[in-house]
Formats: C-alpha cells, structure tokens, sequence
C-alpha cells in the first residue's frame, strides 16, 4: 500500500534531489522527520532492512542538499542504509514493493537509479570504487565530487584500509564519511566536538593551513615540524590520529542527528583538496524506540505493527538449518574442548549466539574479515586443534584464495559451516548462494557435504568435523522439513551420497 504523500508536506516538495535543493535550510529538519516516519510507516508494511536507515536519515539530506547529484557521485558502503536515499531520489512511491519481484532493489543498484552509482550488497568495497571514480574524473577534467559513507563495521575490513592507504598516497580529492552508529571508536560527541569540527573544516583555518604549506614548501623540515604540531593538536581534542597518518584530513567526530552542523560542516569540507574524512556519530534505529533499544533484531524485519512490540515471532515451528548447526556447535564443544568456532561478524545470522555465551574462549568473531577468518582457522589447525569457520555461501567468496592457498593445499582439517547455500530470495543478486559448488568442486583435497534434511546436516557436521582433511557442509537458508534430529552423532561414510 503506497503512503499518502499529502500527510508529509515537507518531503512531498522533494520528489528528487534537485528538489531537495531548492528549499531553504531551515525547513530540513521537517523534511528530516517526515523522511524518518515515512520510512519507519513504510518498511513496517514491507519488511526490509530498518535501523540502519533510521540513522542516516539526517545525513541522506545533507549530502543530498550539498552535493550536486547524481553529477556528484555518493556511494553507500554495504547499503543497508540506504533507503531513504532511495525515497529521496525518485523511488518514494515504488517503497511498498521493495525486496520483491519487479520490485525496488534492496540495495544501491545502478540498474535502477543514475542516483546509484555503484550496486553493493558486500561491505567495504565503497572506498576504493569512489577512489577510482575520483581518480577517473580528475584525469577528465570533469570537477566531480565523491563521496563514500561507511559504517563502523565495515571500516573494519582490510579492503577498507587498503584503499585509504592508497588515497592518503596519491592525495586524491574525495570525503570519506564514517557513520560510527555503535559509539566504537569515540564518545566525544558534543559542543566542543561540533565547534572544533566547523573550525578545522572552515575557510580561515583551511587558508592559513594551505598557505602555510606553499610558505614551507622550500624548508621541508620546518614544514614537516609544523605538521607534526598540527597533528598533535588534532590528536588531543579528536580521535582521528590514525586516519591522519594515513594521509586523510580528519574532521570529527560530530553529531550525525544535528542537519544544520551536518550541512555546515560538509559544505565546508567540499572543496578542500586531498583526501577528506569525516567522523559522524549516529544512533541505529533513531526515531523508534524499539529499534533504538535492540538494533540487532530490528536491523532488518518483517511486516510489523509499529504499535505492538517485540517483533512477531515467524510462525513456522520447525527449526532453522541455522539453529541445527548453532545446537550441534554447542553439543560438539561439551565434548571437544579444541573445537574452535570463528565467524565474520555474522554470530545471529549463523546461529551462534548461544555458543558465544556457553563457551567464549571457544568462539572468535573476527569482524568482517573473511580473508583472515579462513587462515585464522589454518593456523589453529596447525597448532592442533579443530576449527570451524561459520560463514554465508556468499562471503566465502571473499576468501576463496585463502581456502585454496592456506587450506586445501595443505590438506588441513578445517571445516566451513555454510549457510545460505543456493538462492536465498529477496536479497537479491549480491546475496545469492549459487556459487559455492562451482568454485568449490575443483579445489584438491575438499570434501564438501549437503543435507537433504535437519537430521542428515547435524550427522554431516560430525562428519566434517572427525575428518582430518578441509570439508565443508552447506546447507540453505530457512527452516528445515520438520524431521527428528537424532541426538546421537555418527561418521558418514564419505563418497557415498543420495540421488
């Protein structure tokens, strides 16, 4: 059911971004609230991914109301967020069909809107694509901004700081926004924090600090001492030491709900040449207590009633293949005290919530990292003991040269639990588990297992984990057929399948 626009008069002045820009400042923060509840009204009839995008609504506007886009390019890492960008650019009155067929994509697709510039579904790819498109579009003369907006997790990820290594090396123009939604890396939001943001990001520091530089430039180490000194006053009112040493000017952290402080601010970074970083601080779920309260379980959901609270329960009884693996875990560790489970940053999604409680110097959540997650598992192996790497069929992926180079050359026994094996739905192309088979039936030495059922995955499990050689057990999204798992455990016989 498509929303009456006439009950948000503020966002109905915006069908697009063009839109956005031609209405004064000091009516965002109505827009701003119309956006959050027509998206809090509009996701709860449609299911879909719900806090993240609740904390971005403030930020959506003020890149959209600073940049000129789609000419500028502004690229969501992930994209979980990215839904009210969707409603701003075009998309508002199709929000009732995201996630299905025909539908709104649930993530930033450049099939569908010249606004998406790059399609995502994988976290941390954001910052080296906005760095090629800015190295693209200096080398065009074209006068481009870009903008990447990262969360706090996926900052986490190697391929994140790969690419600000090599921005901070060849000083590129492009913003790097951080959208710290969990308070990891600084509680220092507040006045002083805005005040010091709005300074460092000004016209008059920024020409003192750049004409200084053209000053110094023939007395390398006079201007080197100066910008040590500036670096240290930076380091002790802002948290930004490490990205600074990685070549970014740091602006931050500042508070990710305040639209006049975030368009002041990103209006004064904009023309600022090299590479830029932005620290905001957001809270997930903002505008919905719930969500604000457990933004785990409201990160994505189903159609709720946003007078009734919790989230309804699914009403399909039969146990997931994810809660057959996260039982058999926990029944495995009683009697292995060398099993070892690690997952990227994926403990609910892969069952292993009770794990963690039951034996956490047994469990290892690595983040997003699933190159490392992998050769993590290959040197516990080495040292003897007997590693599981729970991860999505999609994710693993990400660490194919590793489960090669590290694990099936080695003939090591490490064994991946992974879920989501085959098509997975509304998630759309990004999420599909349809490779896993192909890439991993040529690899030497891999034994890999699929269950029919609950009772033949918890037995395969077994099996993968007394076999001293890399397997793997892949099992699908959802509930199973409803059948007895037998709690007894017993090796499979390996080769032997049923057609």
């Amino acid at each position: 059911m498509t929303l009456d626009i006439s009950k948000y008069p503020h966002l109905a002045l915006a069908d697009t971004p063009d839109e956005l820009r031609l209405l004064p400042i000091d009516s965002l923060p109505q827009v701003c609230d119309e956006l959050r509840t027509y998206l809090l009204k509009s996701v709860s009839q449609t299911s879909g991914h719900f806090a993240s995008g609740l904390g971005v609504v403030e930020l959506t506007v003020a890149l959209h109301y600073v940049y000129n886009t789609p000419f500028d390019h502004l690229i969501w890492d992930v994209g979980h967020q990215a839904y009210p960008h969707k409603i701003l650019t075009g998309r508002r009155e199709r929000m009732n069909t995201i996630r299905q067929k025909g539908g709104v994509h649930p993530f930033p697709w450049r099939e569908e809107s010249e606004y998406d510039v790059l399609s995502v579904g994988h976290s941390s790819t954001s910052i080296s694509a906005a760095l090629g498109m800015a190295i693209a579009a200096e080398k065009e003369g074209l006068g481009r901004k870009v903008v990447s907006v990262i969360g706090d997790g996926a900052i986490t990820a190697g391929m994140a700081f790969e690419a600000m290594n090599h921005a901070g090396d060849i000083h590129s123009d492009m913003l790097v926004i951080l959208n710290d939604n969990e308070m990891s890396i600084s509680e220092n939001v507040g006045a002083l924090n805005n005040h010091l943001a709005r300074l460092l990001s000004g016209n008059f520091y920024t020409s003192i600090r750049e004409g200084g530089k053209k000053v110094l430039a023939g007395a390398p180490p006079i201007k080197e001492m100066v910008k040590r000194a500036e670096e240290h006053i930076k380091g002790m009112v802002a948290p930004g030491t490490l990205f600074e040493e990685m070549g970014f000017n740091y602006i931050g952290p500042i508070d990710g709900h305040d639209i006049h402080e975030l368009v002041k601010t990103i209006k004064n970074m904009k023309n600022l040449k090299g590479p830029q970083f932005l620290h905001i601080m957001t809270k997930k779920g903002k505008g919905y207590a719930p969500a604000e309260a457990d933004p785990i379980n409201y990160h994505a959901v189903p159609k709720f009633d946003l007078s009734e609270k919790p989230l309804p329960k699914a009403k399909n009884a039969k146990p997931t293949f994810s809660n057959i693996f996260g039982d058999w875990l926990c029944d495995m560790a009683a009697q292995d005290d060398k099993l070892m489970a690690i997952t990227p940053a994926m403990r609910e999604g892969s069952g292993m919530v009770r794990f963690s409680k039951e034996y956490p110097d047994q469990y290892f959540d690595v983040a997003i990292a699933e190159q490392h997650a992998v050769t993590l598992a290959t040197g516990m192996a080495i040292g003897g003991y007997h590693p599981i790497v729970a991860i999505y069929s999609t994710f693993l992926q990400r660490g194919y040269d590793q489960l090669i180079h590290d694990v099936a050359i080695m003939d090591l026994p490490v064994m991946f639990a992974i879920d989501r094996g085959g098509l997975v739905g509304a998630d759309g192309q990004t999420h599909q588990g349809a490779f896993d088979l192909s890439f991993m039936r040529c690899i030497p030495n891999m034994v890999i297992m699929t269950p029919s059922d609950e009772n033949e995955c918890r037995q395969m499990l077994y099996t993968g984990h007394k076999h001293q050689g890399p397997s793997a057990v892949r099992y699908p999204r959802g509930s199973g057929m409803g059948v007895d798992v037998q709690q007894e455990m017993t090796e499979l016989e390996i080769g032997k399948g049923i057609v």
